[in-house]
């Protein structure tokens, strides 16, 4: 841990492939124990910064500092002391639960590890399925085991990418808790990215919210929802409706058309739909969707568009922990 009590430090982080650039000198502080959330669309940067976090990926300019060392001359020391979870479960389901905990301590070159995965496999109620083969294993349970593998060397810092993207709602719901329960119980302090809005309403102390490889905003999730003095409408019609007549309605404040569907700030829903439906009354609603503010309106605020579906490659994940045996040899 670094002296100011950040687990993660960065200044002015950068990353040019050529001549794009896919983060634009941002700041970063993670304090120490707390779940920080990278918030954007797919392309914004987020796998970049995780990259460059964890040494996959050089930095083209700034400094970053993992778990008190600096990313670019002691890449070994951040490696030995972070762990990733990648978006899809990277298991070996022809082994055993216990065997896969075997494997991973042979890759980091653990000799201590017994005792630990016990534990592990403990907290996470796998102990009756440890002989087991992982490939018999529910979708929960794999998320728990690969959860379980990266807290085997007993990391500091845990970064996970797209943690929950295409799992079902319950099973989501489940690695949120866990995920919490994790960041309370080990004091392990983690880094998501995300694109689900609920996910990090729930689950982060600070988020930061990435467009096109900058950071717009960054605070609490209550801090950036204060920002949002209004309401979003979303609106579809069956007939042509101009920006014009949308824009005379007291109470709309700005109108901005995404493909068929109108989105409308609002002052005040409560006020502003009756004034709406009355003078559409004769364009035919097809439908209609109030936004009220939330992390979603925040960065609609901001950018003027919703947050895309994102998928991390999981490629990355292999790539890490090979660099991390090459890195204790």
């Amino acid at each position: 841990m670094t002296a100011d009590g950040l687990a993660i430090s960065a200044k002015g982080l950068t990353k040019h492939y050529g001549k794009l650039v896919a983060v634009d000198h941002v700041d970063l502080a993670v304090p120490r124990g707390t779940i920080f959330g990278l918030l954007g669309p797919n392309g914004a940067g987020k796998t970049t910064i995780i990259k460059m976090l964890t040494g996959l990926s050089d930095i083209t300019d700034g400094t970053a500092t993992v778990a008190g060392f600096d990313v670019a001359r002691d890449p070994m020391h951040v490696k030995q002391r972070v762990g990733w979870v990648a978006a899809e479960v990277i298991l070996d389901d022809d082994l055993s639960g216990w065997e896969n905990l075997w494997l991973q301590a042979k890759l980091q070159h653990l000799t201590e590890w017994k005792e630990r995965a016990l534990q592990l496999l403990a907290y996470f109620e796998l102990t009756d399925r440890r002989k087991d083969k992982v490939g018999t294993y529910s979708t929960g349970m794999r998320k728990k085991m690969e959860i379980a593998l990266a807290l085997l060397h007993q990391p500091e810092v845990i970064f996970m990418d797209e943690p929950t993207i295409g799992l079902d709602a319950n099973v989501r719901r489940m690695l949120w808790e866990l995920i919490t329960g994790v960041n309370r119980q080990f004091g392990v302090t983690v880094l998501l990215t995300s694109h689900y809005i609920e996910e990090a309403d729930f689950l982060c102390d600070h988020v930061a919210i990435i467009d096109h490889g900058k950071f717009v905003a960054v605070g609490t999730p209550s801090e950036l929802k204060a920002r949002v003095r209004a309401d979003y409408v979303e609106l579809e019609t069956s007939e042509a409706v101009t920006p014009a007549k949308l824009e005379a309605i007291a109470g709309v404040t700005s109108v901005r058309q995404q493909g068929s569907t109108w989105v409308l700030r609002v002052s005040s829903a409560e006020e502003v739909l009756p004034r709406l439906f009355h003078t559409l009354a004769t364009d035919g609603i097809r439908r209609i969707n109030v936004e009220k503010p939330s992390l979603e309106s925040v960065f609609i605020d901001i950018t003027g568009k919703k947050i895309d579906q994102a998928g991390p490659d999981v490629q990355d994940y292999r790539k890490f922990y090979a660099s991390v045996r090459r890195a204790r040899q």
